[in-house]
């Protein structure tokens, strides 16, 4: 009994210890160069033949991404199929034959899985297609790092869009990126 005791408080006090400290992602854009060193370039390569054969797929894949991301984190859960157990968002009301470019995820995440089983998470690749098809369609763009973790984003905004103006944090915002014009800084 005592040992059932002790083992009880041991676990109880990891528990307690482990929750008292928050735990943050650090997302890299070198996240699987040692764990999968060939993923970045296989799911380039997948992209670029599936943008080369139909170019308006780049528009796709970056609004699959979006739509992925934008409610709850990017998590891929609008890449999964309906099942006994989940109605899946793909074939939502909103979503059903409006998305496109699953097959082409879906397709760079088979390639990359016969390099690295079960190493690199459908998010990932999802945030990686978007990104180099957005490259795949413009000469002018350098390629901006997209930074990739297998951390779920499950941190709800504290500060909602809604109770500020809208233009405010946009132009700030574009501010930030270097997006602006002559019209003088925001405040």
């Amino acid at each position: 009994m005592v040992s059932r005791l002790s083992l009880a408080c041991v676990v109880f006090s990891l528990f307690l210890t482990s929750s008292c400290f928050p735990s943050q992602a650090q997302l890299s854009s070198n996240f699987y160069d040692s764990t999968c060193p060939n993923a970045l370039t296989t799911i380039r390569t997948a992209i670029r033949r599936a943008v080369s054969s139909e170019r308006r797929m780049a528009a796709s894949l970056i609004r699959l991404h979006f739509h992925d991301c934008f409610v709850q984190g990017c998590d891929a859960s609008i890449m999964l199929d309906n099942s006994p157990s989940i109605d899946s968002e793909k074939f939502s009301f909103s979503n059903n034959n409006s998305i496109r470019g699953f097959e082409v995820v879906d397709d760079a995440k088979a390639q990359v899985e016969s390099i690295c089983p079960g190493v690199v998470s459908c998010a990932d690749i999802a945030a990686v297609a978007a990104r180099d098809a957005s490259v795949a369609v413009s000469n002018t763009f350098p390629a901006w790092k997209a930074s990739h973790s297998n951390a779920i984003n499950l941190v709800i905004s504290s500060v909602s869009i809604y109770n500020t103006g809208w233009w405010t944090i946009m132009d700030s915002e574009a501010w930030k990126k270097g997006l602006h014009h002559s019209k003088p800084k925001p405040s």
